[in-house]
């Protein structure tokens, strides 16, 4: 059996939402690649980022933006709808999902919430919160110019298949970073993006 086999009941909704009702606590043990982590000195930005599923008939599919590349944060990078947490958000979901219809018009009524992976520091400040959804087509979308240059999406199987997970480091000013990519068709998914995937894929296939 592969293991394409064994994710497949992850395919659904059910499959999804099955595994993200357990304690995120009981993901299995990270893998060998170390990540970034806030020092206790530094309060981190708290954010939040949509992690959009789309029931497409050819199989679930990941929605993604790419930035544009004009922004002072993260230009031109592949990543999840999403942004800092604003004072009169209720919680990380009405950040996630506010957010999301701000910068790519897709309405939180046709989002329903699963739950959550694990936060994600990124180097840049924030603490992200990945929100979890799913999304049954049709739905609209209208991506803000100022911030979003392109809307697609990813094959679910693409992106839970170790294979295409392809570790990665690099060096600035003595200080070494590491982090996943998952080239996909000619783009490049990489850095945080990528993180919150691979702790996807470690939450539906490797969840036990």
């Amino acid at each position: 059996m592969t293991e394409a086999d064994l994710i497949a009941p992850y395919f659904s909704r059910q499959g999804v939402l099955d595994r993200l009702k357990r304690d995120i606590a009981r993901l299995p043990a990270a893998d060998d690649l170390p990540l970034f982590r806030h020092p206790p000195e530094r309060v981190p930005v708290p954010a939040a980022v949509l992690v959009p599923l789309v029931n497409r008939q050819h199989g679930v599919q990941v929605l993604l933006t790419q930035r544009t590349a004009h922004l002072n944060d993260h230009a031109g990078q592949i990543s999840f709808p999403g942004g800092r947490v604003d004072a009169g958000d209720i919680d990380r979901i009405d950040t996630a999902l506010r957010e999301t219809e701000e910068e790519i018009g897709l309405p939180r009524t046709k989002v329903e919430v699963l739950g959550f992976l694990p936060d994600y520091d990124i180097m840049t400040g924030f603490r992200v919160t990945p929100v979890v959804g799913w999304v049954e087509p049709p739905f609209p979308l209208a991506p803000d110019p100022f911030e979003v240059a392109e809307i697609f999406e990813v094959p679910l199987q693409f992106l839970l298949d170790p294979a295409n997970h392809r570790r990665n480091s690099r060096t600035v000013d003595d200080c070494t970073r590491h982090f996943y990519s998952m080239p996909w068709e000619g783009r490049n998914i990489w850095g945080a993006t990528a993180g919150m995937l691979h702790s996807l894929y470690r939450l539906l296939a490797q969840g036990g």
